[in-house]
């Protein structure tokens, strides 16, 4: 079976929540696919302040693993063994917390995309690039 991918019309867990650190708020189509394919019934986000901290890892850090505390214990607390975790941030705070997921027994995943570029001459002479990314589908991290 192709584990790259997860869930799908085969997906065996039911009653799953999906634990979101993530730059932004899924959405419509991710928030569809997550209950489709990973047959999750709740998706949980983290408190402002929470996600706040998850979006501003400050890059002047030469180490974050105290700075990711707060977001360690709460996802302690919100996720159960099996609990799918979406982790997209920073490089160093995302390989950290899918490292935690893995050792407590979550299934760490990441988003795929399609990206399309729309370049718009402008009156002025420049040329405007707007880039839409599509959700494909979610991964699991490390196979």
């Amino acid at each position: 079976m192709d584990m790259s991918a997860v869930g799908g019309n085969n997906a065996l867990d039911h009653g799953k929540s999906l634990i979101l650190l993530f730059n932004h708020r899924l959405t419509k189509k991710q928030e569809e696919a997550a209950r489709q394919t990973l047959n999750v019934t709740r998706i949980a986000e983290p408190p402002a302040d929470l996600a706040q901290l998850w979006r501003h890892v400050p890059p002047e850090r030469v180490e974050i693993q105290d700075y990711l505390a707060p977001i360690r214990q709460w996802l302690t607390s919100k996720a159960r063994a099996g609990d799918y975790v979406l982790i997209q941030g920073d490089f160093g705070a995302t390989y950290l917390m899918v490292t935690y997921a893995i050792e407590n027994g979550y299934v760490p995943i990441y988003s795929t995309t399609c990206r399309k570029a729309i370049e718009k001459d402008k009156d002025d002479g420049s040329v405007e690039l707007q880039h839409n990314f599509y959700h494909r589908i979610f991964r699991r991290y490390g196979v």
